[in-house]
């Protein structure tokens, strides 16, 4: 594969890892602390996971003499979606692991968790891994969403790593995903397999996070990525003059990345799914808002503006949540009925739900009613594997756009508006998920997988390689490792109920979110736009190494950054 001039640039870029790691993984000591709970179902867990449960959080510092370690091999996986620097954390794993030994070998397992079921692998070598160092993507060795929940695949993870000879397992993925990794940490400890297992903290969306796990990896990246192309739209906006641009950003369970983007940006309008649920607003509530906000720019003389759309809005607004569950339920019953099977088209298809829906749920009836055709027809695409809609294939832009035009036309209607609403959709989402990572992401990345192999050559299992202190100088990050099962809670999944790792949704007491509602009037009419640029790799270090606003805020640093910028010159 050719590359290009920045490729070859980036593969120099040597990542820079926490104090603790910097003198090899043979000089780590381990401080213990507390043992520790889950968020809640402390009981039930515990009975869960008998053999990882309660497990302390780990603290790595430089020890003063080094440590003989045996050779190790170790598989490692990608799950779940994309995001920027997963091929820095295996390449930070196989350093550490070189480091520790030369005949140490990783193998990358492939096509996701499905890969050490399956058996299906490949062997990391040096020059492998210089072609992919500081690379976006995850094409070195591919990603899937296999769940590891089963008996039946445990048991041939367990035989394919006894023929690997593989002592260690890292899981790089999400939420479920480092659920399914305590799930096989448990399994394993339990039939004293001799097999560790660590998982690493992954999702640009940015929800999975605490008060061990700062930030997941990605998140930087994309949300500078997004950032840069809501500026570049916001410039087209304030020159043309005579566009409403409607961006949808990815984050269906929470608005971390929608909130950072604005932060960044400034534009007129940002919803925050969050927002909308605690405040149980309608459909209608948030159109009106929005076009007030557009009608009063249209009186200063300004046809034009920019709006963040959260991608999964629609599942938070009341209404619309309880017509996605019964729409969920008739169309479990309808879509095998001879009526609709019949049907020829689309209109006849909305007929029969609709009078499903009548008899069943007639407030739900009437907001189907109420939705544009294009909606209508995307809220009865074909389901996902579990049942449910599709709801990131709802263009929820579209449909606001929609609606606030019908409102402006109304408005006009009564001469209570004369301007010109022309509105532009945009739906950024995969462009953000296989960047060349960041600076911070390529450090971050880097540091977690150095840091697993740190953890799994204490023969530590069931935890997540955890670093922290995300917002001062690399050096002053605090490299350790955090019980996974300290995460958790229980929800009911399938009807059944289920270990899972809690998502974290955007606080709206935290300083993050208070910063956008302090500034919403002042961007919702004056044109404070901000732009970005593209992701920075060289120059500055106060552009190249900026954290991102959201870690900033919550530590409580956004004041003292020109401080920190001066302390990172020195690390």
């Amino acid at each position: 594969m050719s590359i290009s001039i920045l490729q070859s640039y980036r593969t120099k870029y040597q990542p820079r890892l926490p104090r603790a790691l910097r003198k090899g993984i043979r000089r780590v000591a381990v401080v213990t602390g507390d043992v520790t709970d889950s968020i809640s179902h402390q009981q039930e867990l515990r009975s869960m996971f008998p053999n990882t449960y309660g497990q302390p959080v780990l603290t790595f510092k430089s020890g003063k003499k080094p440590k003989y370690l045996q050779p190790k091999n170790i598989g490692v996986i990608l799950s779940g979606g994309q995001a920027p620097g997963g091929h820095n954390v295996i390449i930070g794993l196989y350093d550490a692991l070189k480091q520790i030994h030369p005949r140490n070998q990783l193998y990358g397992f492939l096509g996701g968790p499905s890969g050490i079921v399956d058996n299906r692998y490949m062997l990391f070598t040096d020059e492998i891994i210089d072609s992919y160092r500081n690379t976006g993507g995850f094409d070195l060795i591919g990603s899937g969403r296999t769940k590891l929940e089963k008996e039946e695949q445990f048991m041939k993870v367990w035989a394919n790593c006894k023929e690997l000879d593989i002592s260690g397992i890292v899981i790089i993925g999400g939420d479920d995903s480092n659920t399914n990794a305590a799930l096989l940490a448990e399994w394993l400890k339990s039939k004293n397999a001799g097999i560790n297992v660590i998982g690493c903290p992954k999702t640009i969306d940015g929800d999975l996070k605490n008060a061990q796990i700062e930030t997941s990896f990605g998140f930087d990246t994309a949300t500078k990525t997004y950032a840069e192309m809501v500026g570049n739209i916001e410039r087209d906006a304030i020159s043309a003059k005579k566009y409403w641009h409607f961006i949808k950003l990815m984050g269906r369970s929470a608005t971390h990345v929608g909130l950072e983007v604005a932060l960044q940006t400034h534009p007129n309008i940002t919803l925050i799914s969050e927002e909308v649920e605690a405040s149980a607003m309608s459909l209608n509530q948030i159109v009106t808002e929005m076009t007030d906000i557009i009608v009063t720019r249209s009186q200063q003389g300004k046809n034009y503006g920019v709006a963040v759309i959260p991608e999964g809005l629609i599942e938070f607004i009341p209404e619309m949540k309880k017509l996605i569950v019964n729409l969920n339920d008739s169309m479990a019953l309808v879509e095998n009925s001879a009526e609709y099977k019949q049907a020829t088209d689309d209109q006849t298809r909305f007929g029969v739900i609709l009078n499903h829906l009548s008899q069943t749920a007639p407030d739900s009836a009437q907001v189907f009613n109420s939705l544009p055709t294009l909606i209508k027809a995307q809220l009865l695409l074909d389901r996902d594997p579990h049942g449910n809609i599709q709801v990131s294939k709802i263009d929820t832009e579209q449909l606001l756009i929609s609606m606030i035009k019908e409102r402006l036309n109304a408005l006009k209607a009564e001469g209570k508006y004369d301007g010109k609403f022309s509105g532009q959709a945009h739906f950024f989402g995969y462009e953000g998920r296989c960047a060349f990572p960041s600076n911070f992401d390529a450090n971050y990345c880097y540091a977690l997988g150095y840091n697993a192999c740190a953890l799994l050559q204490a023969e530590q299992t069931g935890y997540i390689s955890c670093i922290k202190n995300l917002s001062a100088p690399t050096r002053k990050w605090i490299a350790g490792g955090t019980p996974l099962t300290m995460m958790m809670t229980v929800e009911k999944r399938h009807g059944e109920f289920k270990p899972v790792i809690q998502k974290a949704l955007v606080d709206l007491n935290g300083p993050v979110f208070k910063c956008l509602q302090n500034n919403r009037q002042k961007w919702a009419l004056e044109d404070d736009y901000q732009f970005p640029g593209a992701i920075q790799y060289f120059g500055p270090d106060e552009v190249v190494n900026a954290t991102t606003k959201t870690l900033e805020l919550e530590k409580g640093k956004m004041k003292q950054r020109k401080w920190y910028n001066r302390l990172r010159l020195f690390r």
